[in-house]
């Protein structure tokens, strides 16, 4: 395996680490997101001054255009919920010692911990050590960050002592703050913690790199018992196990039951689309919680310590690193985190923005991935190209489709002028338009039915009513598409677009 120093724009994380023409070039490569957005935007509105008849065609069009792909998606969503939950009944670890290379795997896991409750801390390391198998094969390390403070860093410590006798090891690792040429945040703070916990850990017992699994998880994340033996099924039976990263299906149960509303829709909206992805291997990459073997992430120079989306950046670098052949499998397996809490409804919806807006911050990857696409000669263009339409046509679409669907799509009736609206299009528009969007909103009937199934037994203290809201509650998803899908895409894109680059932003994680 080549070294990365072969790869000088492995880890470029903006064009200000760049110069010359690579400087330029990266940043038109930055601001063509927003161009294509807000230009579609732009388009569909001049065209209902000066030609709202054709407008409305396109309307018409794309609702027709929307109606078919939620039919795709949703055919999606049903073969994967049917797959997760076989797989949640499978015994992986009968699967696992029927086969022939069946070896023994030592788990890495990283739990990046900021100012968390220590009841965070402490379910999921409860759950990680009464996961099904050993766990005196998992070594878990707690990685503080000094710039926490001195309560942070005590309470990982206490975990350490707790915790320490169940696992192979426990370690903790205090990130220094202000490290030059580091965005903190998790990135840095979890490169820093592999980086210890080889040294610390994998070389002090003589682990092999190919014998370790890494799951880099949140804080909060909670795993479901075979989750293990699922992984490592997994891992022995790919195709190339050091070409491959592994990623299970994020569930939002860990406080889904307190969670407002809005919080719950835009948690399993989240779940649902993972889940869609992962019938669509060769669209997914890593998200949030994901696994991969420790020697692919020491020869591609761990996660990218400058950025904010390290979690599918970890992908794209490795996708460079090894000339695009490097692939994602979904194990079709839940792992379960926080939904999105806060004390006040009002601090709820301002953290769901800003939870969105660091998600939709993936746009980041759309100009690194061309410009290495460019770079590295040794890419197959089939799947360079395949790679580039993928992620441009996805935040494209998040920022786009919701608002030529609930707004901007409707305007050749709000500034078509009198001529327009007496033809008989413009009468007929609404009509159409109403009927392709209410045929394609009753997909949210089986999300209302997956969530059912999905979600943990109703506490004691939560009535019927709280069950009820459950399906009710999807009637929002118009809203939160334009508001925490489109608003947020639009931002971030915006952003890129004039350099006004993001910070990390540590989501708070808030249980009654």
């Amino acid at each position: 395996m080549e070294s990365k120093k072969d790869y000088p724009y492995l880890h470029v994380g903006s064009a200000r680490d760049l110069t010359g023409r690579d400087r330029l070039l990266y940043r038109a490569l930055e601001m063509l997101p927003a161009t294509l957005s807000y230009g579609t935007l732009f388009f569909f509105i001049l065209l209902s001054f000066f030609k709202p008849t054709l407008a409305a065609y396109f309307t018409i069009v794309f609702s027709i255009y929307w109606l078919l792909k939620t039919f795709y998606l949703s055919v999606h969503l049903r073969h994967n919920f049917k797959r997760l939950r076989h797989n949640m009944r499978e015994d992986w670890q009968a699967r696992v010692d029927t086969l022939a290379n069946k070896r023994p795997i030592t788990h890495l896991v990283i739990l990046p911990f900021y100012k968390e409750d220590y009841s965070v801390l402490y379910s999921t390391l409860k759950a990680l050590a009464e996961a099904n198998g050993d766990s005196k094969r998992i070594a878990v390390v707690i990685a503080a960050e000094e710039r926490a403070g001195a309560q942070a860093i005590e309470d990982a410590h206490t975990a350490e002592r707790e915790f320490n006798p169940l696992f192979l090891d426990c370690i903790v690792t205090v990130h220094p703050a202000d490290i030059p040429g580091e965005l903190p945040g998790k990135g840095s703070n979890i490169t820093y913690a592999a980086q210890e916990a080889r040294k610390r850990v994998l070389d002090a017992r003589g682990f092999t790199y190919e014998d370790v699994l890494v799951s880099a998880f949140d804080v909060d994340t909670v795993v479901y018992p075979q989750y293990f033996f699922c992984l490592e099924y997994h891992y022995l039976t790919a195709k190339d196990p050091y070409r491959t990263s592994f990623q299970p299906v994020p569930l939002y149960n860990n406080n889904i039951w307190q969670a407002p509303t809005l919080s719950r829709v835009l948690a399993y909206s989240s779940t649902f689309w993972q889940m869609i992805q992962q019938e669509r291997p060769e669209m997914l990459a890593t998200f949030s919680s994901h696994a991969l073997s420790f020697k692919a992430l020491h020869e591609a120079g761990y996660w990218q310590k400058n950025i904010v989306s390290e979690d599918s950046r970890i992908y794209w670098n490795l996708f460079v690193f090894n000339d695009g052949d490097y692939h994602v499998v979904p194990l079709s397996y839940p792992v379960s985190m926080d939904a999105n809490v806060a004390t006040t409804w009002w601090k709820t919806v301002v953290n769901l923005y800003k939870q969105h807006r660091r998600w939709t911050w993936g746009v980041e990857n759309v100009p690194y991935i061309i410009f290495n696409v460019i770079k590295n000669k040794k890419i197959p263009r089939g799947a360079g190209l395949r790679a580039i339409s993928v992620q441009l046509e996805g935040f494209w679409s998040l920022a786009t489709n919701p608002l030529i669907l609930f707004l901007v799509g409707w305007m050749p009736l709000i500034i078509g002028g009198h001529a327009f609206n007496v033809t008989v299009l413009s009468y007929n528009l609404p009509i159409v338009a109403k009927t392709f969007l209410t045929v394609a909103l009753l997909g949210l009937f089986f999300s209302a039915i997956f969530t059912m199934y999905l979600i943990p037994t109703r506490p004691d203290r939560y009535t019927w009513k709280s069950s009820l809201m459950m399906l009710v509650q999807w009637a929002l998803v118009p809203i939160t598409m334009v508001i925490f899908s489109a608003v947020p895409g639009l931002e971030t894109q915006a952003r890129l677009f004039l350099a006004k680059y993001m910070g990390f932003w540590v989501t708070p994680k808030i249980r009654s």
